[in-house]
């Protein structure tokens, strides 16, 4: 067995060889990328990398070392794999030696957390120059000051060009995103799709914070002029990023935070947002976050202007960018606000059912953050080409090495001595199911949002949903009255009853693996038939 202690060593043989680019600028790594022949620059400034086979998340490729550290704390199965610690360091060492053959590596150090008590020193070792200004951009930059004394307590080693053997390293495909936290280091290989990494230090986060009792979540946040904080919690494709990023309030983050005894922070230094359709109209600030500095990822460029195209998804549903925060005007630059008066739940409904705004009692609040339903996007992860009911607990099942129980109780609690406010909004499809209906209009829900946060419906007659229970208010100014009863918007109101109550039995099916729920909270579902 090879100990901790050399493993150490051999990351630092690596940062010490040549060919190694440590910390390098934004217009080095620019620089870079175009002469390495890795992107293109595009005529907004920003550069665009091409992700080749890879274009989402490989969840099925995903690892944790199971040893003494994790063996009773994790919550093994599908999602988190448990990897021997022999096997992980076997890896390991041949990751090592194909970074060390590579000309040139980059390192970028930085932080997880702008919370100084609870962030995480992190070092990010790419093969490709791209992903490290990916990274650059993505998490917490330090000062000269913080560079200088900077000890990294997690090392990310991705090697895009390396492909396991499924036989001999003991992955289940050319591809592997595996962590250990008894020697604080990940490794990703055989993908060049740059979320991977955002993603693996989430989930390391999401393993170290409840250890110091602060919630870690999969949420945007932001604040208005008077201190008052708003969650947003959701899977990618459910509109996190675009109705978090609103010109009357300030941006503490666009997807990932925690939640402290002092309030929320943020645990990144940027944004990775969709850009399927972007436009100027209708996503302002992030249209306009892309410029130099930025990445864009498997967006179509016009190769005779540079123009990015935003609604061409040749190379995948899954377009991006990522750029720092101080590309949004409003961003809070300090990314902390305090404890949150409103949270909104939001779920890309492809069925068409559910109203696209609820408000929810503490019960069902409860009930549908560890239900987390929303309808997996084309293009999120591999062989995903249409929408797919999935449930995924705590609204970010990829990311959670813990047992749901764990964050479900820890939201509870919160929401409990907060007495804050909990909204579920369906950003997905109205007036019948995917192919039928048509997606919710922006406009509608960023009026609905605005209303929840600014306290209208507290006042409001609501139609309490015959199947769902869920209390939907009757009018709002500027939405048209009959979006809001979903039911309504349907020309064959048999199949929405029939819609309905399919979805209802997949809540119910879903929910039974939650023995340990309480039965106020196992009622507080849809009705039962």
């Amino acid at each position: 067995m090879i100990h901790a202690k050399s493993d150490r060593s051999s990351i630092e043989e690596l940062l010490e060889a040549d060919g190694t680019q440590i910390q390098l600028s934004v217009p080095a790594l620019t620089k870079k990328i175009i002469n390495r022949n890795e992107g293109t620059l595009t005529d907004t400034g920003a550069v665009q990398a091409e992700t080749g086979a890879y274009t989402g998340r490989s969840p099925h490729d995903k690892f944790i070392v199971k040893d003494e550290e994790t063996f009773e704390r994790v919550d093994w199965g599908k999602v988190n794999q448990p990897m021997t610690e022999e096997t992980f360091l076997h890896l390991y060492h041949k990751v090592i030696n194909h970074l060390k053959q590579t000309d040139e590596r980059f390192v970028f150090k930085g932080y997880a957390g702008a919370d100084e008590k609870y962030r995480l020193p992190i070092r990010v070792i790419t093969e490709y120059a791209w992903h490290n200004l990916f990274a650059r951009q993505m998490f917490i930059r330090p000062d000269e000051e913080e560079e200088n004394s900077h000890e990294a307590s997690f090392t990310v080693l991705s090697a895009p060009g390396f492909q396991a053997d499924p036989e001999t390293d003991g992955t289940n495909s050319e591809v592997f995103v595996t962590m250990s936290f008894k020697h604080g280091i990940v490794l990703i290989g055989g993908t060049q799709y740059a979320g991977e990494i955002k993603k693996s230090i989430f989930s390391v986060m999401n393993y170290l914070l409840p250890k110091q009792d602060v919630l870690p979540m999969h949420c945007s946040a932001n604040v208005n002029e008077d201190g008052e904080t708003a969650l947003f919690f959701g899977l990618s494709g459910t509109g996190k990023t675009t109705l978090s990023a609103d010109p009357s309030r300030a941006l503490i983050g666009d997807d990932e935070h925690g939640w402290s005894d002092k309030g929320v922070f943020n645990m990144e230094g940027g944004c990775y947002a969709k850009c399927k359709d972007l436009s100027a109209e209708s996503e302002p600030d992030i249209y306009k976050a892309i410029r130099f500095g930025a990445v864009l990822e498997n967006v179509a460029v016009n190769p005779r202007t540079g123009t990015p195209d935003y609604e061409d998804t040749s190379l995948t549903e899954n377009t991006r960018v990522a750029y720092p925060l101080d590309h949004i005007d409003n961003a809070l630059e300090e990314s902390k606000a305090g404890h949150p008066e409103t949270i909104i739940f939001l779920t890309a409904d492809a069925t068409g059912v559910l109203p696209p705004i609820s408000k929810l009692t503490k019960e069902q609040a409860m009930y549908h953050f560890l239900s987390g339903y929303t309808s997996k996007l084309a293009g999120t992860e591999r062989g995903v080409t249409t929408p797919q009911a999935t449930f995924s607990s705590c609204f970010g099942a990829p990311f959670l090495p813990l047992p749901p129980s764990v964050y479900a109780k820890m939201l509870g609690d919160k929401i409990d001595e907060f007495n804050t406010d909990v909204y579920l909004v369906n950003t997905g499809w109205s007036g019948g199911a995917y192919g039928t209906g048509k997606r919710m209009n922006l406009f509608y829900t960023r009026r609905m949002v605005h209303a929840a946060l600014n306290g209208e419906f507290n006042n409001t007659d609501m139609y309490q949903d015959p199947v769902f229970g869920l209390n939907i208010p009757l009018q709002l100014e500027g939405v048209p009255e009959d979006i809001l009863i979903p039911r309504n918007v349907w020309e064959d109101k048999d199949a929405y009853d029939r819609h309905a109550m399919e979805l209802a039995n997949k809540f119910h099916e879903n929910f039974k693996k939650f023995t340990y729920a309480d039965e106020s909270i196992a009622n507080a579902g849809p009705v039962k038939h």
